[in-house]
């Protein structure tokens, strides 16, 4: 498994672009589609409510919540094709992941605006290690104080781990694009304080 650490400043940032072969990515990327109760949320910002442009789930221990935009998410139980991911990336990160996000991206019209994951509930320098299965989408970053931003094609069966102050420093999104036509799935593994 080779792994590229990005060298950006206020960040700790490794990109993995075969954690999964393409025949287990092809696998749990099916089973996904058939097996989650994928939803489509409502959010406030800027005091209006808007419905999220994608597909969203979340699944966790027993007893966890996630909190993000004014929506409580409360975790549904682990299905047994997300357990091996779990386990390996507990492995390689050396801590425990209670939590899981995961989004689908329908085509390119689906998206995720600028934010951070720093919700207080992720502790202070969250560790969060995303799996992206499907079509390959730019994931943007951008530096909080100098605006510099930094894009990467993140491709089916890949990992990005996101550690350190990266969270406290910068940003990311995933803009729309008009050349996908394909579905995304992005798994976003986390541990959540209780």
């Amino acid at each position: 498994m080779t792994t590229t650490e990005l060298k950006l400043p206020d960040a700790t940032l490794h990109y993995c672009p075969g954690f999964l072969d393409a025949e287990e990515a092809d696998q749990v990327m099916q089973a996904l589609l058939q097996q989650v109760n994928w939803r489509q949320d409502r959010i406030r910002l800027f005091g209006r409510e808007h419905l999220i442009p994608r597909l969203q789930a979340f699944h966790s221990d027993p007893g966890i919540h996630y909190t993000y935009s004014g929506l409580r998410l409360a975790g549904a139980p682990w299905l047994p094709v997300l357990l091996p991911i779990k386990a390996r990336l507990e492995a390689i990160c050396e801590q425990p992941f209670n939590a899981l996000l995961l989004n689908l991206y329908r085509d390119g019209q689906d998206a995720m605006g600028w934010h951070a994951d720093n919700e207080p509930e992720l502790g202070r320098n969250p560790v969060i290690a995303s799996v992206s299965l499907g079509a390959t989408r730019r994931f943007r970053l951008r530096h909080n104080d100098s605006r510099d931003t930094h894009s990467l094609g993140l491709e089916h069966g890949s990992l990005l781990l996101m550690s350190g102050p990266t969270q406290h420093h910068w940003q990311h999104c995933l803009p729309r694009s008009k050349r996908c036509h394909a579905p995304r799935i992005n798994l976003t593994f986390r541990l959540i304080s209780v």
